[in-house]
């Protein structure tokens, strides 16, 4: 297994590389220029052109990724921000801090309730039970996120005058942003789950179990459980990652200081150092998280567990 996550975490370097060729690629495409966003557009262009010359802006798209690579592998720098000047690790990484927080909450939130509710109408399907749950989550799963965020900012914070509406001041804080994120990831889970232990359910090792005389309890629980889990387990996995990925709606309605919210603003200034820092350490966070599922497939399937472990002969 240890040779699995070996090769795993290797291969994070071209991961890290292509990233950061495919962002600069991109950015290069992309019109403007952070001399023209940071010093406004009454400046001259003779001063716009120094500042663009003195943050090696105007050097090709080959040396500035050599040149950003370099200060990442020697120095183990992501080197200086364009529109601030300051280090861009003093920037990046309180602000990835924030968003994972939020996400680990929001996945926390997610999985509590939505996995046990498919669990839940699997096993009552056709029932009250059922149909309920599957109501709430096709209509919660097509609410978009910033119109989910805008209703608990007027219910929660305007009307009712329980929840702070912006910032991070106090735990109350995380509230409404989590549920932001978390609630429509739940609803997939619902359906997600669902799906997964109705097949299990139907499999036909599970009329074998109930045909030796095992109780219900034991054939869901033992039997079924077991094996929907495995794509549930993906499943939650990549919504961590989507999640992380994409907390700058949550971040943006809510004032949230999180890396999804500096990314877009930087993105106004070209601020090339901090765009392509905050993507490379969602890049690495999301294979992590992939590492992680795949560590946790082999304690609940010794089956996949075998295919990483020598034979010793």
């Amino acid at each position: 297994m240890y040779r699995y996550v070996l090769k795993r975490i290797l291969f994070l370097i071209p991961t890290i590389l292509g990233v950061i060729f495919i962002i600069y690629f991109v950015l290069n495409l992309t019109p403007g220029n952070p001399g023209r966003s940071i010093l406004g557009v009454s400046a001259p262009q003779e001063a716009v052109d120094q500042l663009n010359e003195e943050l090696g802006y105007n050097d090709p798209l080959l040396v500035k990724y050599a040149r950003y690579v370099k200060n990442l592998v020697v120095d183990q720098s992501f080197g200086t921000s364009y529109f601030t000047g300051q280090d861009v690790a003093d920037e990046v990484l309180p602000r990835f801090g924030v968003t994972l927080k939020l996400s680990v909450i929001g996945i926390i939130i997610s999985t509590l309730v939505g996995v046990p509710l498919g669990i839940l109408t699997a096993v009552k399907q056709y029932s009250v039970w059922d149909y309920v749950p599957s109501v709430l989550a096709f209509l919660l799963a097509a609410i978009p996120s910033f119109v989910l965020g805008m209703s608990l900012l007027l219910i929660f914070s305007l009307k009712l005058n329980w929840l702070p509406s912006y910032g991070l001041a106090t735990w109350k804080s995380y509230i409404m942003p989590a549920l932001c994120m978390a609630i429509p990831v739940t609803a997939f889970n619902v359906r997600f789950t669902k799906s997964s232990m109705l097949e299990s359910i139907r499999a036909d090792y599970i009329d074998t179990a109930r045909a030796k005389g095992a109780t219900e309890r034991t054939v869901i629980w033992k039997h079924a459980l077991k094996n929907a889990l495995l794509p549930v387990i993906t499943n939650i996995g990549l919504n961590m990652g989507g999640l992380i990925m994409g907390a700058v709606v949550a971040e943006r309605l809510f004032s949230v200081p999180g890396i999804g919210a500096l990314i877009v603003d930087r993105i106004a200034y070209k601020d090339e150092p901090v765009i392509i820092a905050g993507t490379i350490v969602i890049s690495i966070t999301f294979t992590a998280i992939m590492l992680l599922v795949d560590i946790i497939y082999a304690f609940v399937d010794p089956r996949i567990k075998a295919k990483y472990t020598r034979v010793k002969g």
